[in-house]
């Protein structure tokens, strides 16, 4: 019940995006859209934007096709999620060796982004996201007819390297069409749809293992080369921004993005959401719920699904806030709510009072993340390939996820779960704290009149 309520929330949210409200905050002229040291001109640039929906309301159609990709990603990648651990077990390895398929995928994430971003920058985004799609469709293909151990370590390292290459890509393409004015409410539309999935992906990943640990590997593939289908014929006629007509900017450097404080200030708090919300929250938390809490296993799925609850509803209205209030105040808010909230995971005693402060760290990421990904392509701008400092700034989310549970599992072995979590939150408060001094990347329009 939970998670269909959850699943029906979310939907109204993504089609209340693709209908376009009317009321759907200020917008920008394209004359005030945000760069970063290099820009072209505004003429050249509205050429070249991505058309709105049909009456000037809504998210262009391009955005629409991402986020059914983005949807039939996500709801693979739940397919596999609940079954992969207990998958490498029947090859007769311990609980530390079944963690390690896990972590492979991440490390390998980590290792192949700068590749990522320069692929994007000399290929385009959309055929690295179709390749990468492809790549980890085959890879875990392959994991379903793994005869050991090792293939399965090999085969998911290999899906890890493509997995990097279609995140990467996406949030490359979705920088480029999101129109500036609508770049909160797109981030938003996009959590959105890979949140569907990933509540839906393991139910259906749950009842496809009835058939055996393999299937829902294979119905993963499927749903992944579905996704790269889907990009490469409802996109094609997109052109990697190094090839536009009239194109005259070239790539952003990552030298010129750290001359900007809002992209030092996002290194730093995607690599504290990393660590806290992909880290934490899932290595964590889980651990927390059974062991200090004395709680059955069932809690430590009752506390993802609340987090996913209060995640859903801040998502449902976070975007458009961050377009019209602008990226800081939605980050700043994020940030403190999500830090306090998983300090406070760390002293709870009773199951109810954790499972509200789960919920709340929920809200505070949902307030957090469209805004913080819109932040990032302000920075980008619309007209040039961001590619490597995209993939700088997914590394360091994935550098949080990896060394998150890490430092935390440590510091509640050695000091209790109380440090665990406190040294949590304080990075996400101290992300804040970054965050103060920084500049605003969103531009209010001109008051009319003025």
């Amino acid at each position: 019940m939970v998670h269909l309520t959850l699943v029906t929330v979310m939907f109204h949210r993504i089609n209340s995006e693709l209908e376009g409200p009317a009321a759907s905050g200020p917008h920008l002229p394209k004359d005030e859209r945000i760069m970063s040291n290099t820009s072209r001109p505004v003429g050249d640039a509205a050429a070249q934007a991505p058309s709105p929906a049909p009456g000037g309301s809504g998210l262009p159609r391009d955005i629409k096709v991402m986020l059914v990709a983005a949807f039939l990603i996500a709801i693979g990648f739940g397919l596999v999620a609940p079954v992969l651990p207990q998958f490498a077990t029947t090859f007769d390895v311990g609980a530390t060796a079944a963690a390690v398929i896990v972590s492979i995928f991440a490390f390998m994430r980590l290792v192949f982004a700068p590749a990522a971003g320069t692929l994007i920058v000399k290929l385009g985004e959309r055929p690295v996201y179709v390749a990468g799609l492809l790549i980890v469709a085959a890879s875990t293909a392959a994991c379903a007819f793994a005869q050991n151990y090792w293939q399965l370590l090999v085969f998911r390292g290999l899906g890890g390297a493509g997995s990097v290459m279609f995140t990467v890509a996406s949030m490359a393409l979705v920088v480029r069409l999101a129109p500036p004015e609508s770049r909160g409410r797109v981030s938003g539309a996009y959590a959105s749809a890979f949140l569907i999935g990933n509540v839906c992906g393991p139910i259906v990943g749950g009842l496809l293992a009835n058939f055996g640990l393999r299937v829902p590997f294979l119905a993963y593939a499927a749903a992944l080369v579905l996704a790269a289908l889907v990009v490469q014929t409802q996109l094609s006629h997109v052109p990697a921004a190094s090839r536009q007509p009239g194109a005259t900017a070239p790539a952003m450097e990552l030298k010129d993005a750290l001359r900007d404080s809002a992209y030092r200030a996002g290194l730093f708090s995607s690599f504290a959401n990393g660590w806290a919300t992909f880290g934490v929250r899932m290595a964590t938390v889980p651990l927390f719920a059974v062991v200090a809490l004395g709680a059955g296993p069932e809690s430590a799925g009752w506390a993802l699904a609340v987090f996913a609850g209060g995640n859903a509803v801040a998502l449902t209205f976070s975007g458009r806030l961050a377009d019209s209030l602008g990226r800081k105040p939605l980050l700043l808010t994020g940030l403190v709510v999500t830090g306090t909230a998983t300090a406070a995971i760390g002293f709870t005693h009773q199951l109810p009072w954790f499972l509200l402060a789960s919920a709340c760290a929920g809200i505070g990421s949902g307030l957090l993340g469209p805004a913080q990904q819109a932040a990032i392509a302000d920075v980008i701008g619309n007209e040039r390939s961001g590619g490597r400092v995209l993939a700088v700034f997914q590394m360091a989310s994935d550098s949080g996820a990896i060394v998150g549970p890490v430092v935390a599992g440590l510091l509640a072995d050695r000091l209790g779960y109380g440090w665990a979590f406190g040294v949590t939150g304080g990075m996400l408060l101290a992300a804040a704290a970054v965050w103060l001094p920084a500049r605003e990347t969103f531009r209010r329009p001109a008051a009319k009149g003025a």
